[in-house]
């Protein structure tokens, strides 16, 4: 039977949660923001013989770019050219909203060793616009300090291109509307930090290695509350000279490298 692409449903959950919990050892976002995607809407799943082996999905950002993410195909169906079969059905999608006037651009981000998508994406006209490392931290490896709420202003986003967990938009005043909605800003030691709603990937408003540790503490403090043992930081890679002072800090790279692990890509459409 051929395989079929088609609009996510709720009756799907329990195939999402099986693709979720065998990939990145069971710590896959997949099965948490299901709900969410599916009523957000451009979530696609792929079936084969009534059963879904692979997801994606595009989620319209500001800037008037389409964002893909959630590209996953079952450990057990990889290799079989499912990943580029739903790969290019969003490509085509893409091409489709850029003829609508919707969006001129498709976006995404990939971690740096997975090889397959970014050879996938240069074979399809996608280059790399922004670069940024992603390193975890314990929470045990802290004294959590409380981390008060706090506004986001245009002044806080000292950055072009702006990371909300794995997602980046790029600075502007509709991209300012959108972290305000879709994040939650924490102020600590007068820094201020960002992290999407109910996640752990942290992005630090401020720059230096003094910043980043009197902001940990109150990282650390939120992941707890939100009952995790682990988080993330996301900066970019111009902060790279910090990264020795942020290991003797606590923190570290899931792949030890000297380069920026998390890269960003974008295809122009018109």
């Amino acid at each position: 039977m051929e395989p079929l692409i088609r609009e996510a449903r709720p009756e799907d959950r329990p195939f999402i949660e099986e693709i979720a919990r065998l990939t990145w050892g069971g710590e896959d976002y997949l099965a948490r923001v299901f709900d969410d995607w599916l009523k957000d809407g451009g979530f696609y799943v792929l079936e084969l013989d009534g059963r879904v082996i692979g997801t994606a999905k595009m989620t319209l950002l500001p800037g008037k770019v389409g964002w893909l993410e959630g590209l996953r195909v079952h450990p057990d169906y990889r290799g079989r050219g499912y990943g580029r079969k739903l790969h290019s059905f969003m490509l085509e999608l893409g091409e489709k909203l850029a003829k609508e006037g919707r969006i001129e651009a498709l976006e995404f981000s990939t971690y740096f060793l997975n090889r397959e998508s970014i050879a996938m994406a240069k074979k399809d006209g996608f280059s790399i616009i922004a670069k940024f490392f992603n390193l975890g931290a314990k929470v045990s490896a802290f004294e959590p300090e409380r981390a008060e709420r706090a506004d986001l202003s245009m002044e806080d986003l000292a950055f072009g291109i702006v990371p909300l967990g794995w997602k980046f938009v790029h600075r502007s005043e509709e991209a300012l509307k959108w972290l305000r909605e879709k994040g939650e800003v924490y102020e600590i030691n007068g820094f201020k930090f960002l992290a999407p709603r109910g996640e752990v990937t942290f992005t630090p408003l401020s720059t230096g290695l003094a910043c980043l540790k009197a902001m940990l503490p109150g990282m650390a403090w939120v992941a707890r509350e939100r009952g995790r043992e682990d988080f993330d930081l996301m900066i970019p890679s111009g902060m790279k000279p910090v990264l020795p002072g942020l290991k003797r800090l606590g923190l570290f790279l899931w792949d030890e490298t000297e380069e920026p692990n998390v890269l960003v890509f974008r295809k122009g459409l018109v």
